[in-house]
């Protein structure tokens, strides 16, 4: 197991719900190579992950230094630039076959991301079970598969964090991971320092956005949360924002009677930093709150189409308000009815989920 290839092309959360598999094999194999494939558009946070070697990217935009054909995590090690750009897809299978993988894991389960796995070359190709794939069709490109033992991703029995299912793949290769680690990297981000020079040094991050709309819970109740947080705790909080968000942001801001500031356009080696450095996270379920609960950053989550139990933050002490038990849209990006769930969580039942997060007791910087 000398050479070893990773292949899960985004999104962000699902990333970073997938950076304990990279931590376990290097644990079992310290001398391997461990090279991740991802879209351009998320690899920017495994660029802090020190225990993969390099960062193959598909996508790249013209002129960059991906589509340069080179790696910026080889700034630690120039031997392994990439000879070959990896922008383009026929750039990808030749990189691929070149390195002579041992074996491939897919993360995804979609037919291109089992296809990319298989085209490597490498010998072993590991995936999930049919019955737990997001495309049944990429199943024929295994040639080791991982069975869960329930009957899908969206399945509502089904307890286990997407975490857990992930690392359940190392099972076919003799590796077993009972705790995931994070290993991310500390960041020195001056949007993260100005922030702390605006709030006095605590704040609490506030997320209104995400790319599906049944997952936005209302701006003006974000920001009512704020007003609460400064009087109850002192805390003044930031609206976070992404691609196409700051007017949410701004929104909270408008609602929050001085209590919230809107972030600075922020990278996500920034979003890491500034999530060390908060006292709480309060957002829904979206690739920001995921990064936090990896970092160790004190979590509320609202959650509608979405399980806690399977995408929620993993900490025993983090607190969910969800909704879904209820919906009848779970995993739909777009709520089906008149009115969607996350708009029958109130503002006071956000409140006491806060106040039991944090209780004292609880891990509060």
């Amino acid at each position: 197991m000398n050479r070893i290839l990773l292949v899960r092309l985004g999104a962000l959360g699902d990333v970073v719900h997938a950076i304990p598999v990279a931590a376990a094999l290097r644990r079992a194999f310290p001398a391997a190579r461990i090279d991740w494939l991802v879209s351009a558009r998320h690899r920017e946070i495994l660029d802090l992950v020190p225990v993969i070697d390099r960062r193959l990217v598909i996508g790249a935009a013209r002129g960059s230094d991906e589509a340069r054909g080179f790696s910026p995590s080889a700034d630690r090690r120039p031997d392994e630039w990439l000879r070959h750009s990896p922008a383009t897809l026929l750039g990808v299978i030749r990189e691929l076959r070149r390195s002579r993988y041992d074996v491939a894991i897919d993360l995804q389960g979609l037919l291109k991301s089992a296809a990319l796995a298989r085209s490597s070359g490498a010998g072993r190709v590991v995936g999930f079970a049919t019955s737990y794939l997001r495309e049944r069709l990429a199943w024929p490109f295994y040639t080791d598969v991982y069975d869960p033992g329930c009957s899908g991703i969206y399945d509502p029995r089904e307890t286990r964090h997407v975490v857990q299912m992930n690392l359940g793949l190392l099972q076919p290769l003799g590796v077993t991971a009972s705790v995931p680690e994070f290993p991310i990297e500390p960041v020195d981000s001056p949007v993260a320092s100005a922030v702390r020079d605006q709030t006095g040094g605590r704040y609490a991050l506030l997320n209104p956005g995400a790319r599906w709309p049944n997952k936005r819970w209302p701006p003006s109740r974000f920001g009512q949360v704020a007003a609460a947080l400064r009087e109850r705790y002192g805390l003044m909080s930031v609206a976070m924002w992404g691609d196409g968000e700051q007017a949410l942001a701004d929104e909270v801001v408008a609602h929050a009677e001085g209590a919230a500031m809107a972030s600075p356009r922020a990278s996500v080696a920034d979003l890491v930093a500034l999530a060390r450095g908060a006292s709480l996270m309060v957002s829904g379920d979206t690739g920001p709150i995921h990064l936090a609960a990896a970092v160790g950053t004190p979590i509320v989550g609202i959650f509608g189409p979405t399980r806690p139990a399977r995408n929620g933050p993993w900490s025993p002490n983090d607190v969910t308000v969800s909704r879904a038990d209820v919906c009848e849209c779970r995993h739909l990006r777009r709520c089906r009815l008149e009115r969607m769930c996350l708009l029958d969580i109130e503002v006071r039942e956000v409140l006491d989920g806060i106040e039991r997060r944090l209780a004292p007791g609880a891990h509060v910087e």
